[in-house]
């Protein structure tokens, strides 16, 4: 059966979104509620900056510059970070300081990771950018830090996300415009039957990061889009949240009662009336949902 490639939808009867930290990121990226802490951890990827912001004093401070892109990252079961660098480098980051997990993966040499997600069991789920060499893989690290190759035939791997019964998977590949469904087993981290669930447009953007709430909903940030679309499990389109930036890349649910989105953008090195005036900014809106405390990863460091 054919998905229908449309933006139709109706604009969100809700708030308009909120600066937050009004900073002209490049790509700004990752955000993640740290529910230990009560801060946001968000990136600039391309310059290694990772960000804790404090909604309730409004600071936001860089936590660990780092000499390379940080493309992701986790929170760990003790609270510390797994960062996902540049050349497939994986840092562990606590206190302050960085130590090296994986030094880099060969065939990622020229590359770098890009949006990753702790599941259910512990297990981490990273995605890559393409390269010249190739195109955008994703890979599977174990509790025992083992890697295991997945896909390679990924446009751009991106958000991902899973339902509250733990049995299916989300994963968006921007380079296709695309979000696919998989059947997920929390026991063995494997998944299967592949299928896309929503293609979009060619002249709307491209689907970048993710959430989803505890109503199984998916909430879609829409590079190029100048918004987040909302689907549901079976990828409906029912709404869209327009965001006063272009270039929308990812979001999370955060702060009391999960109850705030926190949404990360790009261009803030091309900041005008295309891009808007705050691109690369980070922004929260209230999007009228709940959300749910992630996933941490249990890798052994």
């Amino acid at each position: 059966m054919a998905i229908e490639r449309s933006d139709d939808a109706p604009t969100l009867d809700i708030g308009e979104a909120t600066p937050l930290v009004d900073e002209p990121c490049e790509t700004a990226e990752g955000p993640l509620w740290h529910e230990d802490e009560r801060v946001l951890y968000w990136l600039d990827i391309p310059t290694g900056r990772l960000f804790r912001c404090d909604p309730s004093s409004k600071t936001n401070e860089v936590a660990f510059q780092h000499d390379a892109p940080i493309g992701g990252y986790t929170i760990q079961a003790d609270g510390s970070l797994l960062l996902f660098c540049g050349a497939g480098a994986i840092l562990h980051w606590r206190d302050g300081a960085a130590a090296t997990v994986i030094d880099g993966i060969d065939r990622e040499k020229d590359g770098r990771f890009n949006d990753v997600i702790a599941d259910p069991a512990g297990r981490v789920y990273c995605g890559t950018m393409p390269t010249a060499d190739g195109l955008s893989r994703l890979y599977r690290l174990d509790l025992d830090g083992s890697l295991t190759m997945l896909f390679d035939d990924i446009g751009l791997s991106n958000g991902m996300g899973f339902t509250a019964d733990h049995e299916t998977m989300f994963h968006t590949d921007t380079g296709f415009r695309t979000i696919y469904r998989l059947d997920y087993d929390e026991a063995s981290g494997e998944v299967s039957n592949r299928a896309p669930l929503v293609r979009t447009p060619k002249d709307g953007g491209a689907p970048d990061g993710m959430c989803v709430d505890t109503t199984d909903t998916l909430w879609s940030a829409r590079s190029g889009g100048g918004g987040i679309f909302r689907y549901t499990a079976q990828g409906e389109l029912t709404g869209f949240a327009p965001m006063p930036v272009r270039k929308v890349t990812s979001l999370t649910l955060g702060g009391e009662n999960y109850g705030t989105a926190f949404v990360t953008t790009a261009g803030g090195n091309e900041r005008g009336d295309e891009n808007g005036a705050l691109a690369g900014s980070l922004f929260s809106i209230d999007l009228g949902v709940q959300g749910k405390a992630t996933f941490r990863s249990r890798i052994s460091v």
